[in-house]
């Protein structure tokens, strides 16, 4: 206890940019909150179709980065497992990891939780904005062609016949927010790399909350 004491205090001493490099073996940091959704969630941004972010816009924190993780799970390698609470998409890989994504989800009132497969996969997929949505803002086009500046980015994975998709986005910083109507968004160098790993048929399983 001393030891970590008198680490803790030379830490406090230190200048910042150096602080956050020492006492890692000695003081244990504690975990961040899932996706810190509470905050998160009070971003407020319209859909901007047409518009194509930059290369730094799509970079995304790093905790919303894909990742390996440790993930404890029963269901098979190449299952894929999004939390909507924690604002992330796992893909089950063997021996309890997981490939980790930051995704953003439905809003309030659209979330929802089940069991579904892919049924389909498209490469730079048309839009088609949802009714919902054009009652929200009814100046969207009612159909935009696939592009970069298209709404539904790069990929998109269909599940089952439900109106409900993981994909693309020209919204870069909507990753970590719920503002979809349902969809599952993912930057699109992301799903780019999830489409090429998963084949139709995968099993997809939507929880609203984590299992402890």
């Amino acid at each position: 206890m001393r030891d970590k004491a008198a680490c803790l205090l030379q830490w406090l001493k230190r200048p910042l940019s150096l602080a956050l490099l020492g006492c890692a073996a000695a003081v244990a940091l504690a975990p961040a909150l899932p996706a810190q959704a509470g905050i998160r969630d009070m971003l407020n941004i319209n859909e901007q179709p047409g518009v194509v972010p930059t290369k730094q816009e799509s970079l995304l924190p790093p905790e919303f980065r894909p990742q390996p993780v440790y993930f404890r799970s029963n269901e098979p390698p190449g299952t894929i497992v999004i939390n909507t609470d924690e604002r992330f998409l796992y893909l089950v890989q063997p021996d309890n990891r997981a490939i980790r994504y930051g995704v953003g989800v439905g809003r309030d009132g659209f979330q929802w939780s089940g069991l579904l497969k892919i049924s389909r996969k498209a490469e730079w997929p048309d839009w088609r904005p949802p009714a919902e949505m054009i009652q929200r803002q009814p100046y969207l086009p009612r159909f935009m062609a696939g592009g970069e500046g298209n709404p539904m980015g790069a990929r998109a994975l269909y599940l089952g016949d439900t109106i409900y998709r993981i994909h693309g986005t020209n919204q870069p910083q909507t990753i970590g927010h719920a503002l979809s109507s349902g969809c599952f968004r993912m930057v699109n160098n992301d799903v780019i790399d999830l489409f090429d790993r998963v084949p139709v048929g995968t099993k997809v399983i939507v929880r609203q909350q984590a299992k402890l």
